[in-house]
């Protein structure tokens, strides 16, 4: 056997025996050492550089590497880089992702198990540690040299569990040790970014078995399971690469390692989901603007209370359609313009039906020009009841309302059909004076205590990405069910970790992992976090394209006093009064 993979390269020399070099050699059969060192003979693999030595090893066991350009396409070219993976095989990952990770950041170290010191080739990849035993004093010095790679613009890769992974009986699967939270201390002291990987694949039965019965066997097999990949497909999958300010602050190495390690396996492919084909594929050509003339006829013929707020050069109007038609066909037609930009559009001309007829519009427009900005779409729950219709809320064909549900109860607001024109959609202002045109709305008509209605999830959005939304944010109720649910449950992983830590803070994080464009939940779904509302349920409207959303209520008068001042302003105080009178002015 070479002097380059043998299990004595482990042992000082000082410290072995003729007994002890015996018992190892008899383990380098048993462990199939010797395979691996035939292995070494055939290929000539010793004393290869490290690149060349890494690819002539995956060429010599015919690995296939699955999801490689994928990693490299989210790679940063420069600047400080932690990744971290989880740990499958215990070796060969090591090997597959300092060789693809390195072709794009030559400057790659890999924190590694010393057990990987058989691969004398790659020692220049390595920075040892000892992850089975924490206060080995060996330690100390290889994480203060990981500290420096990152923080000199370095990158580096890690498997933070430390060791391979095994069947937990606790939770009945083969899942990872817990992460140890240099992870989560290296990303917060450099602000590096962060890319999480997940590798796919399992050791051989046999192997866990053993670690069932003395975990160190684990550690003794690991040549042989490397063999075992021969001929394999090997998958990475990885995340979209994540900047330090995405993680929540103030949050614990502990808990940020927690949420590291769920970032690697909500890359699993096993947990994914496409959503149906588009049903907008052929566009119809949108109608023509309405005049800007005819526009500002049917304002000026509203009634002046009609008229809530205005600021600068915009008006905030509420409205009925037999008021204003023209009026809800331009917003139809702004609707349909805004919804396809995110792939919830209907496909016709103007997105319109019955509701428009008689729910409430609530809108903003730019009063020299006669611009419609904005608009909401409001159904007054008692105005609709009395106009005897068996079903009167457009929401009922998205979810199925018992009588017990707040519509059918009291006075309440259906909020639905928002949208902003593109130009004002990154500006606070739009939204501002669309909620501080319901608040003014509210205290004419005080008696409407609750707003419920639905925000949309596009689906640009990564299935996982409303999967995670739905099991961070909705507290189920008897009173509202979906008629077409959203069956996509939470891996078993980012269950158990929902189950120690609150997911909803964590989401921002998560989905900067997901998405490739980086964006944030809607920021429409973050305002009604601030106003404190309760999400009911998630569903599909199959009379939407399919569009995936939240339903939600929002109790007024129990808001943040900070954002119920802001948005009632003077009639504040009055509204809070009204309710607590119980609707007796």
């Amino acid at each position: 056997m070479t002097a380059a993979i043998s299990l004595l390269n482990l042992v000082p020399q000082e410290k072995q025996s003729a007994i002890l070099v015996g018992v190892l050699a008899l383990l380098d059969k048993m462990l199939a050492i010797h395979r691996l060192d035939q292995l070494y003979t055939e290929h000539k693999l010793t004393g290869m550089g490290k690149e060349k030595f890494a690819k002539t090893l995956l060429g010599a066991l015919n690995i296939n590497i699955e999801g490689g350009d994928e990693l490299q396409q989210n790679i940063p070219h420069h600047g400080p880089l932690v990744i971290a993976s989880n740990h499958p095989f215990g070796g060969i990952e090591g090997v597959i992702l300092a060789y693809v990770i390195g072709q794009i950041r030559p400057d790659i170290k890999v924190l590694a198990n010393q057990g990987l010191q058989i691969f004398q080739e790659l020692k220049d990849y390595f920075i040892f540690t000892n992850p089975l035993s924490e206060r080995d004093p060996r330690n100390g010095p290889s994480l203060r040299e990981s500290l420096r790679h990152v923080k000199h613009g370095g990158a580096l890769l890690i498997f933070p569990a430390g060791r391979v992974s095994y069947y937990q009986s606790q939770k009945k699967r083969i899942s990872e040790h817990q992460w140890n939270r240099i992870v989560a201390n290296l990303v917060t002291r450099t602000q590096a970014h962060y890319l999480a990987v997940f590798v796919s694949g399992q050791n051989s039965p046999l192997f866990y078995r053993l670690g069932r019965i003395y975990y160190r066997l684990r550690m003794l097999m690991l040549p042989r399971e490397l063999l075992n990949k021969r001929d394999s497909n090997i998958n990475i999958s990885a995340s979209s690469c994540i900047p330090a300010k995405a993680f929540r602050p103030n949050t614990s190495d502990i808990e940020q390692t927690a949420l590291q390690r769920v970032q690697s396996y909500v890359q699993d492919p096993l947990w994914r989901h496409t959503w149906p084909s588009s049903s907008t594929l052929l566009l119809q050509p949108l109608i023509p603007k309405v005049p800007s003339a005819e526009i500002k006829t049917e304002l000026a013929n509203l009634a002046a209370e009609q008229k809530l707020l205005s600021y600068r050069n915009l008006d905030v109007y509420y409205a009925y359609y037999e008021q204003i038609p023209q009026t809800v066909r331009e917003i139809a037609r702004l609707r349909e313009l805004v919804f396809r930009e995110h792939d919830e559009g209907s496909g016709n001309p103007l997105d319109t039906d019955d509701f428009d007829k008689t729910y409430t519009h609530l809108f903003i427009v730019e009063r020299d020009e006669g611009n419609i900005i904005g608009a909401y779409r409001m159904g007054q729950s008692d105005r609709l009841l009395k106009m005897g219709k068996q079903d009167p809320f457009y929401l009922s064909a998205m979810f199925q309302f018992s009588a017990q549900f707040v519509n059918r109860q009291a006075p309440c607001l259906e909020m639905g059909r928002s949208f902003l024109i593109p130009a004002y959609q990154n500006s606070f202002q739009g939204l501002l004076l669309l909620w501080r045109g319901i608040g003014r709305f509210v205290c004419q008509f005080p008696q409407y205590r609750t707003l419920y209605g639905t925000v949309s999830l596009s689906k640009l959005y990564d299935p996982r990405s409303v999967s995670l939304i739905q099991h961070a944010l909705v507290e189920p109720t008897p009173n509202a069910k979906a008629h077409t649910p959203f069956d996509f449950p939470v891996s078993a992983e980012i269950a158990d970790f929902a189950g120690q830590y609150p997911l909803a803070n964590h989401l921002t994080s998560l989905l900067a992992g997901i998405e490739s464009d980086g964006k944030d939940i809607p920021i429409l779904l973050k305002h009604y976090q601030k106003l404190s509302a309760k999400f009911h349920c998630l569903g599909i409207d199959s009379h939407f394209n399919h569009t995936p959303g939240l339903l939600l209520s929002v109790e007024l008068a129990q808001v943040p006093e900070k954002l119920g001042k802001l948005y009632l302003g003077e009639g504040w105080q009055t509204y809070k009064a009204y309710s607590r009178n119980d609707g007796m002015q």
